[in-house]
């Protein structure tokens, strides 16, 4: 087999691949990422449970065998860093590292097998990047973020790109475990104790609470699970606080074993889940927020977050990530952009009422498009609806990623609902489900006046005009005219109560 290229066409170019190593209290992590950019995809990603923190708080020292368990996975993530020709490896150590008086000699073994300083965070220094995570990762974000790890808990508040004094606690779920000798009525004392006075859950009423952290991701997962939520998508899932609370107190009430869908979190990780139940109840009725986001993104995100310039930073992530996936799939990336600018014109002219954050969904949409048009014609919709709806975006919630991924299904499929999932299809409100509805007709217009190709849509403007829909076809474009294309602008125009004109010639 005669092989062309030696960088794959999946691929950016955006630079080198970069790593981040997070020696936590719990679990040791490696992430490679393609490159350091606003919407880093992650290329390879693995973790060791190795439990650095347990007994940490009664000891003061960190276990033998944990240490070796976690210079083990060192190894292993420095060799993996080489192969996949990593040029930057950043290593992060946090709480059990930190607060163990043998920790530095430890962090000196790590440093000889990773090859590079190993950054030693600071309590309030962790917390800043953590709260760099959701800010990376959230558009316009306003609340409290709180990383629950396995030594510590860290709180910031943020608002937009602003982050303010972090702090930390001796709250990680393995540290509670420690200290408290398995007791959930001891573990819920010294939590109540310890966040009282806390000035960020001070800030927190009315907002929303950031979670960052496995245990809290575990937590969310099996909600989900039971739910029969409809994405298996993590990042941006949002519990109200009332439904938040039930669940902390089922999950501290029962054998974890015995939940429903408790197979969907590993084993390693459920004799943590009561105890971060316990943190997270205590957190909202002391804070009373409005609710409970979950965030995928956390301190590694948050450390490429700050390398970035601030101009890169202020980017919309959504926007960003939406076009590298339209550079990497879509038959004309230009084209993407095209549409996104030929819809602005015919929203504006309809006079439809469209906030500023539809019309930033819309845009995201029409850069999406066309990412499925290698599949068979028969699925080209379902293969985009699925894409769309479970990929690693961030800057959006769930009610978001179900309005693009229906548009783009109805530009593909048509516009009856007939086989879609019901239950998808209800995380849309019934005004967005009505805006995806005309998006996706437009969109079924531009693309048989355009073919997918850039150039045709500036030239060929759609707008209402005197209370027409009116397509303008002009010079060597007037042969484009049609039926179908007649039909398809007949379509868009009776869901805009319209009539529809071809100007051609």
């Amino acid at each position: 087999m005669l092989i062309t290229h030696e960088v794959a066409c999946g691929r950016l170019s955006l630079g080198p691949p970069v790593a981040v190593i997070d020696i936590g209290s719990n679990s040791v992590r490696l992430v490679v990422y393609e490159a350091i950019s606003r919407s880093p995809t992650p290329m390879f990603n693995e973790k060791a449970l190795c439990g650095l923190g347990r007994n940490v708080a009664t000891t003061g020292r960190l276990d033998f065998d944990a240490v070796e368990k976690a210079l083990a996975a060192l190894k292993r993530f420095r060799a993996l860093c080489d192969v996949l020709r990593v040029e930057q490896v950043h290593v992060l150590a946090t709480a059990a590292a930190r607060d163990a008086a043998n920790g530095q000699e430890f962090i000196e073994r790590a440093r000889e097998i990773c090859r590079t300083d190993i950054e030693l965070l600071s309590g309030k220094r962790e917390a800043k990047l953590a709260a760099l995570g959701v800010i990376a990762g959230t558009y316009r974000p306003s609340g409290v973020v709180g990383d629950l790890g396995g030594g510590s808990l860290e709180f910031a508040d943020i608002h937009g790109h602003k982050v303010g004094t972090g702090v930390t606690l001796p709250l990680g779920g393995l540290a509670l475990q420690d200290v408290s000798a398995k007791s959930l009525k001891k573990a819920e004392r010294i939590v109540r104790d310890a966040l009282a006075g806390i000035t960020q859950l001070e800030a927190l009423p009315g907002r929303t609470f950031y979670a960052v952290g496995g245990t809290w991701r575990s937590l969310a997962k099996l909600h989900m699970s039971q739910r029969g939520y409809p994405l298996h998508v993590m990042h941006g899932y949002t519990l109200p606080v009332r439904e938040a609370l039930e669940f902390c107190r089922l999950v501290q009430r029962v054998d974890a074993s015995t939940l429903s869908k408790i197979e969907v979190v590993s084993d390693a990780r459920r004799a943590l889940l009561a105890y971060g139940a316990l943190v997270l109840e205590h957190i909202i009725r002391v804070g009373k927020p409005a609710e409970v986001t979950v965030s995928a993104l956390g301190v590694r995100e948050g450390l490429l977050f700050s390398l970035l310039p601030e101009a890169e930073q202020h980017r919309d992530p959504l926007l960003v990530a939406a076009g590298d996936l339209n550079a990497l799939r879509s038959r004309s990336p230009r084209h993407g952009y095209e549409l996104a600018e030929w819809s602005d014109r015919f929203m504006a002219s309809t006079g439809i009422d469209e906030s500023a954050e539809e019309t930033r969904l819309r845009r995201a949409a029409c850069l999406l498009a066309d990412i499925g048009w290698r599949a068979h014609p028969d699925y080209r919709g379902e293969q985009s609806l699925n894409i769309i709806a479970h990929a690693a975006f961030v800057g959006l919630d769930h009610t978001a990623r179900a309005f693009m991924a229906l548009a783009v299904y109805f530009r593909h499929a048509g516009l009856s609902e007939d086989a879609l999932s019901p239950a998808l299809r209800e995380l849309a409100s019934p005004g967005m489900l009505d805006h995806a509805r005309i998006l996706g007709a437009t969109m079924r217009v531009g693309y048989l006046v355009s073919a997918a190709m850039p150039g045709i849509l500036p030239r060929a403007p759609l707008e209402v005009v005197q209370g027409k829909l009116v397509l303008r076809l002009e010079g060597d474009l007037a042969d484009l005219a049609g039926e179908r294309l007649m039909g398809r602008l007949r379509t868009l125009a009776k869901l805009i109560g319209r009539e529809p004109v071809i100007a051609a010639g």
